[in-house]
């Protein structure tokens, strides 16, 4: 199995930053991707960045504020927000692609959530 431990949300006020950081652990054969997703009240979640293949995509709203980098060594994925907005509000989760069997197919992770408050 594999476990995605998110940190570093929080409450921030608009124009402000925060750096959310995602963990995988567990016997990761194969990583196809990485990235963050984000649920605000009453909404569905919803997509907001990736790693795919050496490739990012980001939702269109965030594109220029946020960026999503990884350290492969340490299954780590980051999140660095910049000029928050109070619609940035929500909980954020990570979510990972791994092959963890062998099998050549991946399986998809979620981790438990972090949650990002923009407000003066």
């Amino acid at each position: 199995q594999v476990q995605l431990v998110e940190s570093g949300g929080g409450l921030v006020q608009p124009g402000g930053s925060l750096r959310l950081s995602c963990e995988a652990r567990g016997s990761i054969i194969r990583t196809y991707s990485m990235g963050w997703y984000r649920q605000a009240p009453g909404a569905q979640r919803e997509f907001v960045t990736e790693i795919i293949g050496g490739t990012t995509n980001y939702k269109e709203s965030v594109k220029g504020r946020f960026t999503i980098s990884s350290d492969s060594a340490k299954r780590t994925v980051y999140l660095t927000m910049n000029s928050l907005k109070p619609e940035d509000t929500a909980v954020y989760y990570c979510r990972g692609e791994f092959d963890i069997g062998g099998t050549g197919y991946p399986n998809t992770y979620w981790g438990q959530g972090t949650q990002v408050t923009v407000s003066s």
